[in-house]
């Protein structure tokens, strides 16, 4: 989100199932866990990101206690407690695209990334998968799309190269470590990690500082 000067959230796009979208990572001393914000999709096969609901109001609650558990002995957990635990605690939103921008701002706002973030469905969207992007970037007035490297098996490349956009892919390789509970490191986790363990220090391991 740093290296651009739009983040817009897709949320228009199908919900699928066992993704990033409603769940993240966390270090335990019995190795990595997920931690899941519960949601509605029972027959839902097409709904959109932006319909999905909750379906555990005391998921907030229960993912607090999990990271206070996890993290009360992190060097910083003190530092970030109180925000932390108004941002679970105090969460009220009952769609998972709000849950997603609440937590989003509030640690860009932490980390000093100043970057506008905005919604598909702000704009007019095209059909097809690459032709929605290269919209987006046309409507927003960008000259670059910035890409998950995910993508390289949907996105058509040379349709970007025919509207003039460049198509630059994110690199998540190489990462410095940093000190972190539980060893051995590992690099699939929230940033709440990041956060939590190195404070003020967090965007000196980060790339795009």
């Amino acid at each position: 989100m740093n290296r651009v000067d739009e983040f817009i959230l897709f949320d228009d796009s199908q919900y699928t199932r066992r993704d990033w979208r409603n769940r993240n990572k966390i270090k335990t001393p019995q190795g990595p866990a997920w931690i899941t914000i519960p949601v509605d999709v029972k027959g839902k096969y097409y709904q959109t990101i932006k319909d999905t609901k909750i379906s555990d109001p005391q998921w907030g609650r229960k993912h607090w206690h999990t990271i206070i558990h996890h993290y009360r002995k992190a060097p910083h957990f003190g530092t970030y407690r109180d925000l932390f635990e108004e941002l679970y605690l105090g969460c009220k939103e009952e769609y998972l695209s709000l849950i997603n921008y609440r937590f989003i701002s509030a640690i860009c706002d932490l980390l000093g990334i100043h970057t506008k973030i905005s919604w598909s469905m702000d704009y007019q969207l095209m059909e097809g998968r690459t032709e929605k992007l290269i919209g987006l970037c046309k409507h927003a007035g960008g000259a670059e799309y910035l890409s998950g490297p995910l993508a390289k098996d949907y996105i058509d490349e040379a349709l970007f190269e025919q509207e003039g956009i460049a198509l630059t892919w994110m690199d998540y390789s190489q990462y410095t470590e940093y000190p972190q509970l539980h060893p051995p490191f590992d690099h699939f986790v929230s940033i709440l990690d990041l956060i939590l363990n190195t404070g003020p220090d967090a965007t000196r391991y980060m790339k795009s500082f």
